[in-house]
């Protein structure tokens, strides 16, 4: 395996060194020398003096070592092809934002430099967006599963009878992941709904939610409506903070029993 390996790095990085190799394999200096040298016997590894250090040699395949490599390559990519092939294509993005978030974990792999992307919604947004809202709202507020219905309703109307010229989804989108999204309807012709705003927890403190908002305020007046509504609950603090900092006013409020929980149902509105 580890032969394998040392052949892997030597066929896909340039001007290495076997001081490079020793640091990231975590070899033992001895035993990578020797196993080098075997390679040069092979006749599948030349060494040529560092350009940058004179006191190293440049390792590189010869045509052999890459001949010889290549079946183990194949077999490798097979292998794998076969361990994917079964898992859908939501699974096989899955698993690779896993990989993402271990590679992380382990100091591996940078953090993006970008937290987030903002995308209008595609096929299979829809559903996990409903999925994922009646999961959080129900672990975080313990509303049952007629709030999983209502929005159901709500982004089963809104793909229906999606206009693109009116109205608007942004889905927040970070390293592959769905992590909050925000719908724009049409309510009438000077007046918009802004609907659904959420933020997964794992991504709240990027300002995710109040980005989200801003789109919602800019889309509307740039395509000429006069106000933009939206209706919440009081125990969401978080987004009612993010709608007052935007400028929207408490228009009305009644409480009611729904989702089996008796809350008190908020209209805000922004003039736009």
């Amino acid at each position: 395996m580890t032969e394998v390996r040392v052949l892997y790095e030597l066929a896909h990085r340039e001007h290495l060194t076997a001081t490079q190799l020793r640091r990231d394999l975590g070899l033992d200096a001895g035993y990578l020398s020797r196993l080098l040298k075997k390679f040069e016997t092979q006749g599948f590894l030349t060494r040529t003096p560092s350009a940058a250090d004179a006191r190293q040699s440049e390792l590189a395949l010869t045509p052999q070592g890459r001949k010889t490599f290549q079946p183990l390559d194949q077999a490798s990519h097979d292998q794998i092809a076969a361990l994917l092939v079964p898992l859908s294509i939501s699974e096989r993005q899955a698993l690779v934002v896993a990989m993402q978030q271990i590679q992380r974990l382990l100091g591996g792999s940078p953090p993006p430099t970008e937290p987030y992307l903002l995308r209008p919604h595609q096929p299979g947004d829809i559903g996990w967006i409903i999925h994922r809202q009646a999961i959080l709202y129900a672990h975080e507020y313990g509303w049952d599963e007629t709030y999983e219905a209502l929005i159901a309703e709500i982004l089963g109307q809104f793909v229906k009878r999606f206009d693109p010229q009116y109205e608007r989804s942004w889905i927040a989108e970070r390293e592959g992941a769905i992590v909050g999204s925000v719908f724009v309807v049409r309510q009438s012709d000077d007046v918009a709904k802004l609907r659904l705003l959420y933020v997964e927890p794992s991504a709240r403190g990027l300002g995710i939610g109040k980005r989200l908002v801003e789109e919602c305020i800019r889309f509307a007046r740039a395509k000429g409506y006069r106000r933009l509504t939206l209706w919440t609950n009081d125990v969401l603090v978080s987004a009612r903070r993010i709608y007052q900092t935007a400028g929207f006013r408490l228009a009305e409020e009644e409480p009611h029993h729904s989702f089996g929980k008796d809350l008190v149902g908020q209209h805000w509105d922004l003039e736009l």
